[in-house]
């Protein structure tokens, strides 16, 4: 019985594991109403045959199937139909325009102002009264503009010019080379085990935490602390 109860509940966490990676990538944060609403289905419904080992698995895994099927078809159909995507996912409202607090659209959304203030804080806002527009995304979280005197500086706006930045390539983690990443960087692991050794004084791949290679060609290295 005990072994039955095991056997059922890898057998559910790795089918909830394929069929939420099977529906997409996107955070809890960034979920729409119906996602939500999915995946918390699709918990209830691999909880239950996990314990009662009178429900036959094939029961039990046939609507966590179905529903990741529909969630996946109505997201296509959301792709293609824009009354679809607005009914399936909604549509972000302006809750800030001009600097001007839309009180109707609050009440539509039965938004309060402290909520509203409590995400403006979190966005480092603490003047209401420095926002151009602030828009209420379907995922519940807020996105702001600023008026203009109170963005922050950048070179563009300094007339300067900066040098392209790209993605640092991690070449050891955990004392293990990446040699897909090296090979990227058009370098060998030759070339890494004699930067370690004349530059950190390490011998062994083994000795890094963390190794990664910018796009300006600077090697930093985070040794660990016991071998």
């Amino acid at each position: 019985m005990a072994l039955q109860v095991v056997l059922r509940t890898v057998i559910f966490y790795f089918t909830v594991l394929v069929v939420i990676r099977f529906m997409g990538k996107r955070e809890v944060g960034q979920l729409s109403s119906f996602d939500l609403v999915v995946a918390i289905m699709i918990a209830e419904l691999a909880a239950m045959p996990m314990d009662k080992v009178e429900i036959p698995i094939y029961i039990g895994l046939l609507p966590i199937l179905a529903l990741a099927l529909l969630e996946v078809l109505l997201a296509k159909l959301s792709l293609k139909s824009q009354l679809a995507r607005s009914v399936i996912t909604g549509v972000p409202s302006v809750l800030i325009e001009n600097g001007k607090i839309l009180e109707s659209e609050l009440k539509k959304l039965r938004y309060n102002v402290n909520d509203l203030l409590r995400q403006l804080r979190e966005k480092d806002v603490f003047n209401i009264a420095d926002v151009e527009f602030a828009i209420l995304e379907t995922s519940g979280k807020i996105s702001l503009v600023l008026k203009s005197q109170h963005r922050p500086v950048t070179p563009e706006d300094l007339n300067l010019t900066t040098s392209y930045e790209g993605l640092s390539h991690p070449l050891i983690v955990d004392g293990k080379v990446n040699y897909d990443n090296i090979k990227r960087t058009k370098l060998d692991a030759n070339w890494l085990k004699e930067e370690l050794k004349k530059n950190h004084n390490i011998e062994d791949f083994r000795e890094v935490l963390l190794a990664t290679l910018d796009s300006e060609g600077n090697l930093y290295v985070s040794k660990k602390s016991s071998p």
